[in-house]
């Protein structure tokens, strides 16, 4: 999949010290905004590491969790699933993410996501929905942080509405 070239707003010294590990790539999305390009969504970060109970599952954690809004006014919460190194996409842990979303945010909309560092250092996103009561993914986005001089002003125009 071709990735999407975004000017990297990360500090220099975080990412002179950033990891490979999800606490590095969390701290990546925030500083850069991915949550709100990726899911047009104005969003905040709430909260990191929410260890929560929750009803039929027990003791969980959310690695991180958000609340946005829309541009009609609707109001959302993006429960985030990071994973760095070798790590992959859990289902069991996405779901568990949507269970506690409904049960601590019942009016609000969840969008869970999980983002991923790829071996090339772009991050893979990932929006999931609950389709016939079964968690799929419903949209994938690969984006590359680089300086703003590397993306020249024929790319900036083709991506473009």
């Amino acid at each position: 999949m071709a990735a999407t070239k975004i000017p990297d707003s990360t500090p220099e010294l975080v990412g002179a010290y950033a990891l490979d590990d999800e606490q590095a790539l969390l701290a990546i999305v925030r500083y850069n905004r991915l949550i709100d390009i990726f899911l047009s969504l104005t969003t905040y970060s709430l909260q990191n590491h929410l260890r929560t109970f929750v009803r039929g599952i027990g003791q969980m954690e959310v690695d991180e969790l958000y609340v946005g809004l829309d541009s009609r006014g609707g109001h959302y919460v993006v429960p985030v699933q990071a994973k760095g190194g070798k790590d992959r996409n859990s289902m069991v842990q996405t779901q568990q993410d949507i269970a506690a979303c409904a049960e601590k945010f019942p009016d609000l909309r969840c969008r869970p996501v999980s983002v991923q560092f790829l071996p090339d250092r772009a991050v893979a996103m990932f929006e999931f929905a609950k389709v016939d009561g079964e968690v799929k993914v419903v949209r994938e986005r690969h984006y590359r942080l680089v300086p703003i001089d590397e993306i020249p002003t024929a790319e900036r125009t083709r991506y473009q509405p």
